[in-house]
């Protein structure tokens, strides 16, 4: 089964808590702080791997969980790091954000790894803490929490050359001939349901890969007939081979400029790849009239070939050749997708916000107020008060007294609230 698009989530584990403990041992009375460090969490990496050919295996499978890491332990035992995970592609998969489609990474090249979600940090025991103002902290920090993702994978086949054209036209005949590919071939619009993938070997020695691709239609950029379905495979091509009808089933130029417009609209400089036009069918009764008459009208270079005397081919092949020697490779997503880059002075600027929930209610929230909670073990006196303390610090009390805050008020920081007092 092919399957070229799949949407999975990915999450990578939370760092181990750190260890409150102490020593007490006879030869050592006074052995201080022994609390060890959490361990990592697992990362989750997507990796590019020859040996998957399509995305079926995600059409069940679509939730990728690493471990958590240890907590540390006493006698300054560190917790074991969780193991990363990794997650095979297919060559030429494209990944996005869900949430807004920003472009993630391009797996273009077999054994190209892209770390996707970071594992959190194992939090610190207390034997971290000690100095020589506090030699016994009674404190210690949570592991940080992993990162959760939704992915959408596109497998975006990697060849060369592309043929296109409208159903029928006999795409998939030509393919079979040049190439070492055996597709299915039907007096019905529509017989190519999937892309057929194959290598053309010319007689000098020379090879390309090549793609026989599903029929469009007029609309196909709207997601008509199998159009957005497969349009998505051309991007990767160098060049097209444009493939016309002599038939008479259809008008040939009508048909040439419904699918460059097709082209043009689904944008991804498809419209701008180098060409082979190519005449089919010139067996059939009529076919030499139609074609003069097309060459008039379209006004470039035309080669007609007939798949059932073979005539030609070589020489659509040999033309293929020449326009990728100078073919622009172009990319595979938008400039809109690119990562975005933002100003890091201006993020650090604000730690933290607060905002009115309801009447009495405030909720502190700010990604880097949040994370350093997340650090912070509030199950002792000492772990209050640092939280405590790194709140003033911030100005998280200042502000809510400018906001008009009083004596009893609730106040949220994540899972944990308290009442406000002046």
């Amino acid at each position: 089964m092919f399957i070229d698009r799949a949407i999975i989530e990915v999450r990578s584990g939370k760092g181990g808590n750190g260890r409150i403990a102490f020593r007490r041992e006879r030869s050592r009375p006074k052995g201080g702080p022994s609390g060890g460090n959490g361990g990592h969490g697992g990362n989750v990496f997507l990796r590019c791997s020859s040996k998957v050919g399509t995305l079926v295996n995600f059409k069940h499978s679509k939730t990728f969980i690493a471990l958590d890491g240890e907590n540390g332990d006493i006698k300054d035992m560190y917790g074991r790091a969780a193991p990363d995970i990794y997650v095979d592609l297919p060559i030429g998969t494209v990944v996005f954000l869900e949430e807004n489609h920003q472009f993630v990474c391009d797996l273009d090249e077999e054994g190209k790894t892209v770390l996707i979600c970071k594992g959190g940090r194992g939090g610190r025991g207390n034997a971290a803490f000690k100095s020589n103002r506090n030699k016994t902290p009674k404190i210690a920090e949570n592991g940080l929490p992993g990162e959760k993702k939704r992915l959408i994978l596109e497998l975006k086949l990697l060849a060369d050359v592309g043929i296109i054209g409208f159903p029928s036209v006999g795409k998939s005949t030509f393919i079979n001939l040049v190439s070492n590919v055996k597709a299915e071939i039907g007096d019905y619009d529509f017989t190519t349901i999937v892309p057929n993938l194959g290598v053309a070997y010319l007689k000098d020695g020379s090879s390309f890969v090549l793609a026989d691709m599903p029929g469009l239609i007029k609309g196909a950029h709207l997601g008509k007939g199998l159009g957005l379905m497969f349009l998505r495979h051309i991007e990767r091509t160098k060049v097209l081979i444009h493939m016309v009808d002599m038939s008479g089933i259809r008008d040939p130029y009508e048909a040439y400029c419904d699918i460059r417009n097709e082209l043009k609209e689904y944008g991804m400089h498809l419209i701008d790849r180098p060409e082979v036009i190519v005449a089919s069918k010139m067996d059939e009764d009529g076919a030499v009239e139609r074609l003069n008459k097309f060459k008039k009208q379209v006004k470039k270079e035309v080669i007609p070939i007939s798949c059932l005397t073979n005539d030609n081919l070589d020489l659509v092949l040999y033309k293929c050749k020449d326009l990728l020697e100078t073919a622009i490779t172009y990319p595979v997503y938008e400039e809109k997708d690119e990562e975005v880059v933002y100003n890091a002075k201006e993020e650090s600027e604000q730690i933290f916000y607060i905002e009115k929930e309801k009447e009495h209610t405030f909720v502190i929230k700010g990604e880097r107020v949040l994370r350093t909670y997340s650090l912070i073990n509030i199950s002792t006196d000492e772990g209050m008060m640092r939280l405590i303390t790194y709140l003033n610090k911030i100005g998280v009390d200042a502000e809510l007294k400018k906001m008009n805050a009083q004596d009893g008020d609730i106040v949220k920081i994540a899972d944990f609230e308290f009442e406000y007092f002046e």
